[in-house]
């Protein structure tokens, strides 16, 4: 059989279809490239960040009203058939949701007695209702009136000056922790409150009524002595301090919460350049007592704005005019994603639009000693983060595929592009954990213990390290020469051998889910010549082939995360269907009836203009969310993923389609 016409299992399919469909990918993507040389796609997530938008213009009486009426239609958009809304398209409602959305609905002028609102109500009540919140959630309900700030978990803004060596500081919780409490304990500090008329109050949201509601945290009463307890003991006594007003360091500490927050608005997009942290920033300045025109907060406001996207005219999908918010903006994680596919599609890696997205990149090199450097001491780093700007707080997943970009499209800088990666894989390796493996933010960032704080219950206080961004920097250090000689790179290999599940799965921390990290464990072993006959590679590669749907892709939805027995279960996605293919190819599967169905599925899916969709069925033109943000708690529908990541897979079939025909 000729080079042209490879073998595809049982079928066969041209290899001209396939050149074609990567011709037509690499041009939808080109088309899509900044004019400063950056991609960005949009992320899209759920209705509580339109609720939250909501609250916060109500708090202060701001706001477009054109804005915050289109707003309020994103939010109708987004509710389900029971009523409630979901924490992703297609998912069960969701309680905080439910609450925060019903709140918002009012603010905008809704009545209890709609129809929409009488089916939110009985949904949200039947989750447990407001009491059954998580802390972020009541704390904005305290600031309305709608819940009681002594009954909230105490985030004492004292924790700021807990010092790097002692057990719990702040620099032990995770990085978007961190930068979402240290605002969030000015408010519990300066406690906020605006009364709301009768009408717009949520009262019925309380299962039997707010007057007969216990809104204290519970005990556990089956392990009396457990951290939870523990942390619940000293909640009480927190909120003992504040009533008798026992606060002797509270100045100090909110003298010293303000500075770190303004500190880190320099160098940044608004605060950790993540929504919750900005929309905390902004309460926070106002209740310290900055003005509505001081230029910190206009510059918050200016922030946290640039996150909106709005339509007055509609969607093509969806043709009402709607406004939605994102959580933050991805353009150094799009763009080097996007540069080593289009090289691998053909694109020279002198083409002036390749060496201008890798300029770009080096632009936004981070030599700062942020956040990190209290648990990793390094004097010359160079690293990247996920936004625009955010050198507090880098990232290993970004840095690592910054450096795949650059080894893609070697030279556009020459002898300082060279120096800036050794920098960089420098740092890499001084934020390995002790396990072997990579976190994303920070070193060693395991205290589990950490969890049973009360104010914790948003599900993510630490950083532990994961096998989707140790694969990803082992494909990387693979390209830079890197072997399993290095000790460093066979204890990650190890870690990832002890992370496999024993279905040969192995969990996705960033991405929905157990086939985002089996593609990357796969990929990583793979480009560390780890043979593709041992065992968990096997194991990997035939539960690949298992899951796979009759349709000939692949699917998971985020329910996977409550329910790991769903894992590799859902509608076929395009960047999920790459993900499994890819995975299959670093197992050396290159000509199985399931590559075969799987690639004929990309291509005949392949739209006119050389894209892909990625649609949820009678959802009101949503996206499936493929990403993660916070397991159980947050997803993401990264709108570039279903682009780049088969144009990945269509480029490294045919390359491996062409190696085995010359070894024929």
């Amino acid at each position: 059989m000729s080079a042209t016409q490879p073998k595809f299992g049982r079928l066969d399919l041209g290899l001209d279809k396939v050149e074609d469909g990567i011709r037509r990918s690499a041009e939808w993507l080109l088309g899509q490239q900044h004019e400063d040389g950056y991609w960005c796609g949009e992320l899209e997530a759920d209705a509580m960040l339109e609720a939250d938008y909501i609250f916060l213009h109500a708090l202060f009486g701001t706001g477009d009203a054109g804005k915050l009426e289109r707003v309020r239609n994103e939010i109708l958009r987004h509710q389900n058939d029971d009523g409630g809304w979901s924490l992703y398209p297609g998912g069960p409602s969701n309680v905080n949701y439910g609450v925060k959305c019903y709140l918002a609905l009012k603010l905008m002028g809704h009545t209890a007695e709609e129809p929409l609102m009488q089916k939110a109500r009985e949904s949200t009540l039947a989750l447990g209702g407001v009491i059954a919140c998580n802390t972020f959630t009541k704390m904005y309900l305290c600031a309305l009136g709608a819940y009681d700030y002594d009954s909230v978990p105490a985030v004492p803004p004292e924790i700021v000056l807990f010092p790097d060596w002692f057990y719990f500081n702040i620099y032990e919780v995770s990085a978007w922790s961190r930068a979402i409490l240290v605002p969030l304990s000015i408010i519990y500090a300066k406690k906020p409150f605006k009364k709301l008329p009768p009408e717009q109050g949520i009262d019925e949201l309380y299962v039997g009524g707010r007057e007969n509601a216990n809104m204290r945290l519970r005990w556990d009463k089956r392990h009396f002595f457990s951290w939870r307890n523990f942390f619940l003991l000293t909640d009480r006594l927190a909120h003992w301090a504040e009533r008798v007003h026992l606060r002797p360091l509270r100045k100090m500490a909110l003298k010293k919460a303000e500075k770190w927050m303004l500190e880190h608005f320099e160098k940044s997009d608004g605060l950790g350049a993540i929504y919750p942290a900005m929309l905390n920033a902004i309460i926070a300045l106002r209740a310290l007592g900055y003005s509505e025109s001081d230029p910190q907060v206009i510059r918050a406001r200016d922030e946290f704005e640039k996150l909106g996207l709005d339509f007055p005219q509609g969607e093509p999908n969806y043709p009402t005019p709607t406004m939605r918010m994102q959580p933050c903006l991805s353009p150094v994680w799009d763009t080097a994603q996007i540069v080593g596919p289009l090289v691998e599609a053909g694109i020279s890696d002198k083409d002036p639009r390749l060496v201008k997205a890798v300029d770009w990149l080096l632009s936004k090199e981070i030599r700062y000693k942020g956040d990190w450097y209290h648990n990793a001491k390094v004097e010359d780093p160079s690293c990247w983060c996920f936004f625009h700007n955010n050198d507090h707080q880098p990232d290993c997943d970004d840095t690592a595929e910054v450096l795949m970009a650059l080894k893609a499209v070697e030279g556009s800088r020459g002898r300082y592009q060279n120096e800036a990666a050794e920098r960089a894989i420098e740092w890499l390796f001084s934020m390995q954990c002790k396990n072997g493996g990579w976190a994303s933010f920070d070193k060693d960032n395991t205290k589990k213990v950490f969890e049973s704080i009360p104010f914790a219950d948003h599900n993510a206080m630490i950083d532990p390290p994961t096998v989707d961004i140790t694969g990803r920097i082992l494909e990387m250090l693979a390209g830079y020469g890197y072997t399993r000689r290095d000790e460093r790179v066979e204890k990650a290999i190890q870690f990832i051998f002890k992370e496999q599940e024993i279905d040969g799965t192995w969990f996705g921390r960033w991405g929905v889910n157990y086939l985002y990290g089996t593609f990357l464990a796969l990929r990583g072993l793979q480009a560390m010549d780890v043979d593709y006959l041992e065992t968990p590679v096997q194991q990997a590669v035939e539960w690949i082939r298992m899951v796979q749907n009759s349709d000939g892709g692949w699917g998971e939805t985020c329910g996977t995360y409550d329910n790991p027995n769903l894992r590799g279960e859902g509608v076929s996605t395009p960047s999920q269907t790459a993900w499994a293919l890819l995975g299959l190819l670093a197992g050396n599967d290159t000509r199985s009836d399931s590559v075969a169905k799987g690639i004929r599925w990309l291509i005949n899916n392949q739209q006119a203009d050389g894209g892909w969709e990625e649609l949820a069925e009678g959802r009101n033109g949503e996206s499936h969310y493929t990403g993660t943000g916070f397991p159980k708690v947050f997803y993401l529908g990264y709108h570039l993923y279903k682009q780049y990541f088969p144009l990945l897979a269509l480029t490294t079939y045919k390359k491996a389609i062409e190696a085995a025909s010359a070894e024929a």
